[in-house]
């Protein structure tokens, strides 16, 4: 189903309306102050609220398509009887950045048709991501190619690196127990730290748009695999997530992963299955998500094979028991 021509009107301009807002709140001091929890446990910031209203606020006024919407605060709103499309929005992906005035905080926006009763990440026909302090975005639709703007090149522009010791990449904590992720990849955080570069952004969407913009060779977020792996790890990461599951939500990934995939990057959990199943409008931390991408298909294999799967005293819980 080709998306309207209409539906990249709205998704480009929904970003700069969230952008302008919270630039314009930024203008006044950002507070930093934790509201609350988003539906799926993450905490959620001043910031959050004012793009989570903008969000809102514009669809209502400018939706020409019958749509539906998905935030990371919100449930599903239909914005119009019998909705054809339903827009899966983080209105920052990157909140902890944007809060701080740092580059890696990101307005994330996947369209997919409502079709089907449960949509999956198969089915975004249209993505859009927009950088909320540079103004530079990516768009991608089906049957149109990659457009984008602010960048001082063409994309995609991926590297060539196949060697983890010179790979550039970036991997996550947020709701990760550090000891369990050190155990797993510690090794490659040594071996790549000089003569590449290791960068945690707290944001998938930075993360993954970066491989396609040819900074980043990769973005590694292995904590589901470990949980799903290790089910007696779960204490640990509820510790971490002050109580929740905090991986990979579908509206974290719903945008980068088609990008990322229109632009030729290697992108896939990390088992190495395709992520298309993911349904988009469900947080159960079985439907969260682990991702591994690379620039090329060989880093990607090489990152599969190096993690250490196989993690020494993951059943122990924080507390010293087992699950």
């Amino acid at each position: 189903m080709t998306p309207p021509a209409s539906l990249k009107k709205l998704l480009t301009g929904l970003g700069q309306h969230v952008r302008a807002e919270l630039l314009t709140y930024a203008d006044r001091g950002p507070a930093r102050q934790v509201h609350g929890d988003s539906p799926g446990g993450d905490a959620q910031f001043d910031v959050d609220e004012v793009a989570e209203r903008a969000v809102l606020d514009h669809l209502r006024a400018h939706a020409h398509v019958p749509l539906a919407v998905y935030t990371e605060d919100g449930s599903l709103v239909e914005l119009a009887p019998d909705p054809e499309y339903v827009l899966v929005v983080d209105p920052i992906d990157g909140t902890r950045p944007a809060s701080a005035g740092l580059e890696m905080g990101m307005v994330s926006i996947a369209a997919a048709p409502l079709t089907a009763s449960a949509p999956t990440l198969d089915d975004v026909t249209a993505a859009h991501l927009l950088e909320i302090k540079s103004g530079a975005w990516i768009h991608g639709a089906d049957g149109e190619g990659l457009s984008y703007g602010g960048f001082p090149h063409a994309l995609p522009r991926l590297s060539r690196t196949t060697d983890p010791a010179r790979m550039f990449w970036s991997i996550e904590f947020n709701g990760h127990p550090m000891h369990l992720m050190s155990a797993a990849y510690a090794h490659l955080v040594d071996r790549s730290a000089n003569t590449g570069g290791v960068f945690v952004f707290n944001s998938a969407t930075f993360s993954v748009s970066r491989i396609i913009t040819g900074q980043l060779d990769a973005y590694v977020d292995i904590g589901n695999r470990v949980l799903r792996d290790h089910p007696g790890t779960e204490a640990a990461f509820r510790a971490a997530g002050r109580g929740s599951i905090l991986h990979l939500f579908p509206y974290d990934i719903a945008a980068a992963v088609y990008l990322a995939k229109r632009s030729g990057v290697t992108i896939t959990d990390a088992y190495g299955d395709d992520l298309g199943t993911t349904a988009l409008l469900d947080l159960d931390p079985m439907n969260q998500k682990s991702c591994i991408a690379a620039a090329t298909p060989q880093l990607h294999q090489e990152l599969l094979g190096a993690i250490r799967w196989d993690i020494p005293g993951a059943a122990l819980t924080t507390s010293g028991g087992t699950r």
